[in-house]
This record gives C-alpha cells, sequence and structure tokens, in this order.
C-alpha cells in the first residue's frame, strides 16, 4: 500500500487516492507489528514531504532553491526522528564496506558508462523524452542542470537504496524489499521526467542498485554506479536538444 501509494503521487498523480493508501498503510502497519509501523512511518514521512511539491525537472533559480531543499528534508526529517523521537539507529549510511570487491562489480563500474552511451541517447531523442527536461540556453544553466542532476542522482542513493530499502530489508527478503523500493524509486524518475520507454531501464536500474547494495553493503560503491549513468544522462540530454554540442552518441 505505501509503495502503491508513492505510484499515484508521482507517476499520475491522484492525491485523493494516494494519500489514503499512505494513511492506510501505517495505519495497517500499526496494528499488524509496532515495528514495521515506525519503520514505514519513516519512509511514510520522506514520500510525504517530496509529494509536497513537483520535482519536475527546471534549472530556475526559484525551482532548484526548492527541490534541493525538498529532497534534503526528505532524508534528513526521518533520519532525525529515528535517531532522536525513536531513539535508535535502525540504519545509515555505509560508505564503504571492508569486503574486497569482486571483478564482476569492478567490471560493472566500467561497464555503466558505456551502458548509459548505448542507449540513454537513443532513448531521450527517439521517444522525444528530453523535451522532459530544460533546454540549456547559458552556462549559469549549464551548471545548474550538471549540479541537479548529481545531487538528485545522490539523493536517490540516499533515499530510495540507504533509507527505504534499508528499512524494508528489516522485515522482508532482499527480493521482496526490493521491489517495494523499486516501486517508489521509479515512480519518482517518472514525475522527475524519465517518461515514454523509461521504465524499461529504470526499473532494472533500480532493482540492479538495491541489489548491489544489498551485496556491497556499500553506498560509496552504488553512489559511483549512479553517478557514472547520470554523466552520461547529463551529456544526452544536452546533446538532445543542441546536437551540435558533443556529437559522440549513436542513435
Amino acid at each position: 500500500m505505501l509503495s502503491i501509494s508513492a505510484f499515484f503521487l508521482f507517476a499520475l498523480p491522484i492525491w485523493y487516492i494516494a494519500y489514503p493508501l499512505l494513511v492506510g498503510a501505517l495505519v495497517t502497519a500499526f496494528v499488524v507489528d509496532r515495528g514495521l509501523a515506525k519503520d514505514l512511518f519513516l519512509i511514510g514521512v520522506g514520500v510525504g514531504i517530496v509529494s509536497w511539491t513537483s520535482v519536475e525537472a527546471d534549472v530556475g533559480w526559484p525551482s532548484f532553491i526548492r527541490i534541493g531543499a525538498t529532497l534534503v528534508l526528505a532524508v534528513s526529517v526521518p533520519l532525525l526522528i529515528d535517531r532522536f523521537v525513536f531513539k535508535r539507529k535502525a540504519y545509515g549510511f555505509p560508505w564503504r564496506s571492508r569486503e574486497k570487491k569482486t571483478r564482476g562489480e569492478i567490471a560493472y563500474l566500467f561497464a555503466v558508462p558505456f551502458l548509459g552511451w548505448a542507449l540513454l541517447p537513443f532513448y531521450f531523442i527517439r521517444s522525444g523524452a528530453y523535451l522532459n527536461w530544460p533546454n540549456i540556453t547559458d552556462t549559469s544553466e549549464l551548471v545548474r542542470f550538471f549540479i541537479g542532476v548529481n545531487a538528485v542522482g545522490t539523493w536517490d542513493e540516499l533515499f530510495f537504496v540507504c533509507t527505504c530499502f534499508a528499512l524494508l530489508r528489516r522485515h522482508f527478503p532482499v527480493w521482496q524489499a526490493n521491489v517495494l523500493q523499486a516501486t517508489i524509486f521509479v515512480s519518482f524518475l517518472w514525475e522527475l521526467g524519465y517518461r515514454e520507454w523509461a521504465p524499461l531501464f529504470t526499473i532494472p536500474f533500480a532493482l540492479l542498485q538495491g541489489y548491489l547494495f544489498s551485496k556491497t553493503r556499500s553506498l560509496g560503491y552504488v553512489l559511483i554506479v549512479h553517478l557514472l549513468f547520470d554523466a552520461i544522462v547529463f551529456l544526452a540530454i544536452v546533446h538532445a536538444h543542441n546536437r551540435d554540442w558533443w556529437p559522440i552518441f549513436v542513435y
């Protein structure tokens, strides 16, 4: 119910379905399991805060500040509640694990930019999805867009993986917690601008990020993966609007 409420909050959105689902999820969890209720409450607080404002991509200064402040609150408020109201440390942000990365995990770091280069320009341009994103016209906007893409990518891992997935993992198997967090993740990405064919790669990406975090237990690793991918997102969107900029893509 909580994950589906995010779909109705971000992807559609239909608030008169979303908020009753969100409240119903928390009430049901309170009846079933108080520990589950606390953890879902933290996720619900974060989701609710994000739902207060539109997160559609916009590099104008007012939107840049508004969205940035909203995302900071969505991560920090649940964390503060967990630490100072619930008096516990149910989750955190483990930068790196002591385990040595496997060859496959290292190889994936090199594969991510190539996969982004091969897939993203084709998606953005052929589907017309680049029109969901701002057309950069000056250096200031270009800088803000670059910062925004990386900041949102960082926030994605802090909230969807380190917060939502980590809290859900306290109660559900990895696969189930991963599907639940991916539902929220992909719904948010849809509102952000990843529409049309985007779920064909945002769903696998969200699931893979959760899986990798469960295996590596390293925020640093999944964040590097995400930011490498987002670097290609930035280049592809700017190129889609200005075809003479960075003509390095095949589509």
